[in-house]
């Protein structure tokens, strides 16, 4: 080395040892007294952690490669501990260390069109979330007093529920049915209906398939839906313990914006898959079983979780949160243990029939299973004038219909009911991701309910739908107004309505059957 390089390598060290000198002046190391643990037992999703005293229930606990678990089961001698994250490295001997924090997840306007977990961790790859604050998952719900009556309607864009079946603003709607009967495809269309309605919506997908939550994903990305939507997502290879803690940090995302007077959706998908990651999770832990093998407190587990869903008071905000539960069930088993367990939480359920869906009729809605205890209040005004008796002429319908087989001997005046009925079953039929406004809705139904239906063919209801739609809303804007502004359609409107859908359905109807 020369001797100008050893002259300048020598002024180079002198400058960082000057700079360190300043840095370190005046420092004063600290001691920090910290609660350890030691891993006494590691399995596929718990952990056993002794020597840690005064754990509190819930707290995030810190394992080696900055791996997290929750204290669970807080005994005399040892911890039980869930694991959030994937336990793989961690083993017997290891140090625990406290953090000082319950479970907690981010709140905040950030999170809207982001994809995370319950822990508050992006899975989008948009980077970080840029909140600021983070609240409990686990959160007592409202106090009754601090409740409000439920009196403004969800929409879901689905004929047959927002007739037949509607959902308020702060109700708990239980969407159940035997697996591919649609389900999902019921809260996905509801919270496509939202685009309009300044409704918060949050998509919480319980361990599924991670191809599933990604076509949910790219279906609400296509249509616009996450710009007012966040999706949190565990799929059924995360740890049971990040599964079963995914409902209660959506219902506490749904509850800052509740709070802030904001109406919120929540869909539970599903809370079956939840039901059995807290199963695991007790078992492991050796909690004594129940039923099913579930453990005494599953009744617990969901209704803490459901009983957040509300309509508040103007004083507490005058915000609501919406739940839409789904639960799977079994070869039509109603009465299983998580699905009544759950319909006598909910105000209200949505059966899917195994047996419409491959009949083609979807959305496969058992009509007659199917009820909302406080929706009935929320409804339209003009829902109740054209709609106020198809849920019992209906009903009335299919069973007439399954009769009907067994005799070839009709009168008139039933063939007549069994056509009609075809044709309000033909209109209640709907196709995914196309949702109707109320006035479309209201407008079908007229044209049914009062039998300018019944001339066309079977073949030909959905075009007559279309032309009924196109034809009230471009031709009676004043009275579609009034629909969705909650007014009551006099006599005069329904004529009005009448002679509008008789001129549209024109080129429909046979010559012999027109006046």
């Amino acid at each position: 080395m020369s001797d100008s390089q050893d002259t300048g390598l020598k002024t180079v060290l002198d400058q960082v040892d000057r700079a360190m000198d300043r840095t370190l002046t005046g420092h004063e190391p600290e001691l920090e007294a910290r609660s350890l643990g030691t891993v006494s037992f590691i399995g596929p999703g718990v952990a056993r952690v002794r020597g840690m005293e005064g754990v509190r229930n819930e707290e995030l606990l810190e394992f080696p490669g900055n791996r997290l678990g929750m204290a669970f089961n807080i005994d005399p001698r040892e911890i039980g501990v869930i694991m959030l994250d994937d336990s793989e490295g961690v083993s017997a001997g290891n140090d625990v260390r406290r953090t000082g924090r319950i479970l907690d997840t981010p709140v905040g306007d950030e999170l809207l069109g982001r994809v995370i977990d319950p822990m508050g961790r992006p899975l989008d790859g948009r980077g970080a979330l840029g909140t600021s604050e983070k609240r409990p998952v686990e959160r007592p719900a409202p106090a009754i007093m601090d409740r409000a009556p439920v009196t403004v309607p969800l929409m879901t864009g689905l004929k047959v529920i927002d007739a037949l079946i509607p959902v308020g603003r702060g109700q708990r709607e239980l969407i159940l049915g035997d697996r591919q009967t649609g389900k999902t495809a019921i809260a996905l269309d509801t919270i496509v209906n939202q685009h309009d309605k300044d409704v918060i919506c949050i998509y919480c997908a319980v361990g599924k398939r991670g191809s599933a939550v990604a076509k949910a994903v790219s279906a609400l990305r296509e249509r616009g839906a996450l710009d007012y939507s966040l999706v949190i997502s565990t799929t059924e290879e995360d740890p049971p313990g990040l599964q079963y803690t995914a409902p209660y940090a959506a219902a506490t995302i749904g509850e800052h914006f509740m709070q802030q007077g904001r109406d919120v959706l929540v869909v539970y998908d599903d809370l079956t898959r939840h039901a059995r990651a807290y199963r695991e999770l007790s078992l492991l832990q050796r909690r004594p079983p129940g039923r099913e093998a579930f453990p005494g407190d599953i009744f617990y587990v969901h209704s803490r979780l459901l009983e957040r869903a509300t309509h508040l008071r103007k004083e507490h905000g005058g915000g609501s949160l919406t739940a839409l539960p789904i639960v799977e069930t079994e070869a039509q088993n109603l009465s299983a243990y998580i699905p009544t367990n759950l319909i006598s939480i909910t105000d209200g359920q949505i059966y899917l029939s195994p047996q419409l869906f491959q009949r083609g009729i979807l959305p496969a809605v058992d009509v007659g299973t199917s009820v909302s205890r406080v929706g009935g209040k929320t409804q339209l005004k003009a829902y109740r004038i054209v709609a106020g008796d198809l849920r019992l002429s209906y009903s009335q319908f299919e069973e007439l219909e399954s009769f009907s087989r067994f005799g070839t001997q009709l009168d008139d005046e039933t063939k007549n009911r069994l056509e009609r009925g075809r044709r309000v079953r033909e209109v209640l039929k709907q196709p995914q991701f196309s949702p109707r406004t109320a006035a479309e809705q209201v407008a079908v139904l007229v044209a049914v309910n009062r039998g300018y239906l019944d001339s066309v063919a079977i073949d030909d209801i959905t075009e007559a739908q279309r032309l009924v739609r196109e034809a009230v809303t471009s031709e009676l804007p004043e009275i579609c107004d009034r629909i969705l502004q909650n007014e009551t359609l006099e006599d005069d409107d329904l004529n009005t309505l009448g002679e509008t859908i008789t001129r549209a359905l024109a080129p429909l109807v046979p010559e012999e059957d027109k006046d």
